[in-house]
C-alpha cells in the first residue's frame, strides 16, 4: 500500500448523520475506514486488486499481504495521530484473509506493530468475510478471541450470503455485521430483501453488534435503513472512496514498504 490508499467513507442515523458527522464510515446512529484497493506494483503502475489477489490467494500468499497491511496501517496511523495540526482518525478497519486464520504467529506479529508504531487497539477492526470464517469455524473463532484480549475489534463481512448465517453467528464474537449489498440495492424494490435486512438488524440488536449495510447508492435507500435501524451505511450515497493524500494531506510524504 502507499500513500495513494483509499478510504471508503461510512455514515450515522438521525441527525448526527450530517455533514459534521461524516466520518470514513458513516454512522446511521450515532462511529470507519476501509484501507485500500490498490497496492503499489515494484515498477510503481497502480493494479487493482483483482488483478493479483487471485495469484496470492492460489500460491499461499495472503498471510504475507496480510501483514503487509497491518505494518503499512498502522505506520499511516501512526503518522496521523502525532499531529496536533489535523483531525485524528478514530477507528480504522482492516480486511484480513481467511488464510490468515492459520497463520499462529500473526498475532504476535500485530502485537509487535502495536508497540513498534503505538497505535491503540482500540482503533482497530478487523474485517473477515462470512465465507471465510465459515471455511474454518473453530480457528476463525479462536483467532478472533485472541486478537480481542488485544482490545481489537471485529466484523462479519458480506453477512447473509451463506446458507446458516445465524447459525454460524451464535459462535463468531464479532462486534459489527455488515450486511451483504445485495440485500441493500434492491431493498426499495424488493419486500424479501427489506425483510431480510429487518431481520439481521433485530438479530444483531439481540445479541448487542452493530450493522452496517454496505452498497447504499441512494438517498432514497439512506432513508429506509434509517428507518429499519441500521447503524452505519456505506456506499456511493455516503462518499466515494478518497486517496489518503487527499483526505490527510500530512500522509503524503509517509515512507510505505512495497515488500
Amino acid at each position: 500500500m502507499d500513500s495513494n490508499a483509499e478510504h471508503q467513507p461510512l455514515m450515522t442515523r438521525k441527525e448526527r448523520i450530517k455533514k459534521e458527522r461524516i466520518k470514513r464510515l458513516v454512522p446511521l446512529r450515532g462511529t470507519d475506514s476501509r484501507l485500500g484497493h490498490h497496492l503499489t506494483e515494484f515498477h510503481s503502475r497502480l493494479r487493482h486488486m483483482s488483478d493479483f489477489l487471485p495469484a496470492a490467494e492460489r500460491y499461499g500468499l495472503m498471510p504475507l499481504i496480510d501483514r503487509w497491511v497491518v505494518r503499512n496501517a498502522f505506520a499511516l496511523i501512526a503518522s496521523r495521530s502525532s499531529s496536533s495540526e489535523t483531525a485524528q482518525l478514530s477507528s480504522c478497519a482492516l480486511n484480513l484473509s481467511g488464510a490468515t486464520f492459520g497463520d499462529d504467529d500473526f498475532v504476535d506479529y500485530v502485537r509487535r506493530q502495536f508497540e513498534i508504531h503505538r497505535v491503540l487497539p482500540g482503533m482497530i477492526c478487523f474485517e473477515i468475510t462470512e465465507t471465510s470464517a465459515i471455511g474454518n469455524l473453530p480457528s476463525a473463532k479462536r483467532f478472533i478471541q485472541t486478537l480481542k484480549k488485544l482490545g481489537c475489534r471485529f466484523s462479519l463481512d458480506d453477512f447473509g450470503t451463506g446458507m446458516s448465517s445465524f447459525s454460524y453467528l451464535k459462535h463468531l464474537p464479532v462486534d459489527c455485521i455488515k450486511i451483504d449489498g445485495s440485500f441493500i440495492t434492491e431493498i426499495l424494490n424488493s419486500k424479501t430483501d427489506r425483510a431480510m435486512v429487518e431481520m439481521i438488524v433485530h438479530v444483531a440488536k439481540v445479541m448487542g453488534k452493530s450493522t452496517v449495510a454496505e452498497f447504499v447508492e441512494s438517498d432514497e435507500i439512506l432513508e429506509a435503513l434509517r428507518e429499519i435501524g441500521v447503524d452505519y451505511a456505506q456506499g456511493y450515497a455516503i462518499g466515494k472512496p478518497s486517496p489518503f493524500e487527499a483526505m490527510y494531506p500530512l500522509l503524503a510524504d509517509v515512507h510505505l514498504e512495497v515488500a
